[in-house]
């Protein structure tokens, strides 16, 4: 059994090697990431937290920045798949408002330093050239996700849309960061806040439309 998993493994592809691999290493990168923002954190330093050599990081991605979008890019995908889900799950407007608040607040309480990662990438962009397409390939799949979930919300309660995608998308991004920015700062009524504006803003861009 062994050898037949062995020979399986030495059979996939290169390409396929490379992927494993340097999705191995974005998962070692991100806490260091993470921990120590972008302006402290350098491919050196992530080596040293991590089992991988400095030769090895720089083998797979050419400089910090493009680990550092990579890393980014990567985490928020696996976000928006999480609320793709209660979107698909969600069977009333209420169930989709508890589920999509309850979501909010429990990756910002489990990955509250990879979210300020983000918003770290995202002020960066206003600097560095760099940064400005893949913090805008970001933002689109977040507002894509943000405007699946008002779609939902909207068909639920068989109203017309009554907000913008980018409205909508900027409200709960400005909610999202003022609550992480709390949270960092040991608020413990940040997570239940967060809830509660989100309800209050779903409500108010879904209440009942009078003819």
């Amino acid at each position: 059994m062994e050898l037949a998993q062995k020979q399986r493994k030495e059979r996939r592809p290169p390409a396929d090697k490379f992927s494993e691999r340097r999705a191995e290493l974005v998962n070692a990168a991100l806490h260091t990431l993470a921990e120590l923002g972008y302006a402290r954190t350098s491919l050196r330093e992530i080596a040293q937290k991590s089992r991988f050599s400095h030769g090895v990081i720089h083998y797979y991605f050419s400089d910090k920045d493009d680990l550092i979008a990579y890393c980014v890019r990567d985490y928020k995908a696996k976000c928006v798949l999480r609320y793709d889900q209660i979107v698909l799950d969600a069977a009333s407007y209420e169930e989709l408002r508890e589920k999509f608040a309850s979501g909010l607040a429990q990756t910002l309480r489990e990955d509250a330093l990879l979210h300020r990662l983000w918003y770290d990438l995202r002020s960066q962009a206003l600097f560095e050239d760099t940064f400005r397409g893949d913090v805008a390939e970001i933002d689109k799949s977040l507002e894509d996700m943000v405007w699946r979930v008002m779609t939902k919300a909207f068909s639920l309660r068989g109203i017309q849309p009554t907000v913008s995608r980018e409205v909508a998308y900027a409200s709960l991004d400005g909610l999202f960061q003022t609550a992480l920015l709390r949270f960092l700062d040991d608020d413990p009524a940040a997570l239940t806040d967060l809830q509660t504006h989100v309800r209050e803003f779903l409500s108010l861009c879904c209440a009942p439309q009078r003819n």
